[in-house]
């Protein structure tokens, strides 16, 4: 598993790189040359459903028999993943937009994998004594569940305003303001990385750390990308807004 988990952080750093030079094809970045194109909301529900049930099935099996606090985790992640799964595609107003099914191709890869590390990893450890109830008062949990649901909100708030943005049949672009929109062009990206870094401080393993590095690895790129996409689409762009990190990047 710590080989599987090593290889994947490898991965994850190659991908960084190679994003450097590539724009993933996203929403605004989307292009005919990608090929094939799906729903985008169908793209998400489908590239989104391997992480939601591969984690559901482990949690299953896991907690069968055992007093452990493990659930805990196993929720927090259903959680998340329900909501980018069923809740955020029934959201969005992008109906005449497409996906890659390149994208949607990738994107079920990573989520067997990260899901499969990261579920088999919490199902073994269920059985051991990792996540008994001297866990709920370890610097760990107590750091690491706060910071995993700031970021969940913040994830959560920002969706929803880029959301409302579009009133009717719109499907165009603007530019988003209020919250933490008036620091930085993504915070709903900002949020994601917050949450997996909380839940890689929390679940204290090998495979939550790489979900956190695959998370920095993918959304650092996409987030000056989209930050880029702004300045260069809006004139009355907030100049002194910065692309992820208030006040720094």
């Amino acid at each position: 598993m710590n080989t599987l988990s090593y290889i994947w952080i490898a991965v994850a750093l190659l991908t960084y790189v190679s994003l450097q030079f590539v724009t993933a094809p996203f929403g605004r970045h989307t292009h005919e040359k990608w090929g094939t194109s799906i729903s985008n909301k169908w793209g998400w529900f489908i590239m989104e459903l391997p992480s939601l049930m591969i984690m559901c099935y482990f949690f299953y099996t896991a907690i069968q028999g055992t007093d452990s606090y493990v659930w805990i985790l196993f929720l927090l992640w259903i959680v998340h993943y329900f909501n980018r799964t069923i809740v955020y595609p029934l959201r969005i107003k992008t109906t005449p937009k497409k996906m890659p099914l390149l994208i949607v191709c990738s994107a079920i890869f990573f989520n067997v994998v990260n899901a499969g590390l990261n579920g088999n990893f919490l199902a073994e450890a269920a059985a051991g004594d990792m996540y008994t109830a001297s866990w709920l008062s370890s610097t760990h949990f107590l750091m690491g569940l706060p910071i995993f649901l700031l970021g969940m909100w913040i994830n959560w708030k920002s969706d929803d305003i880029l959301i409302q943005l579009r009133k009717g049949g719109d499907t165009g672009y603007h530019i988003p303001r209020g919250f933490l929109f008036e620091f930085v062009s993504s915070p709903n990206l900002l949020g994601e990385i917050i949450e997996w870094i909380g839940f890689a401080v929390m679940a204290w393993n090998l495979p939550a750390l790489s979900f956190a590095v695959w998370t920095l690895a993918n959304l650092v790129p996409r987030a000056m990308r989209h930050h880029r996409w702004y300045l260069e689409n809006f004139r009355a762009y907030p100049i002194k807004r910065k692309a992820l990190i208030p006040y720094l990047i």
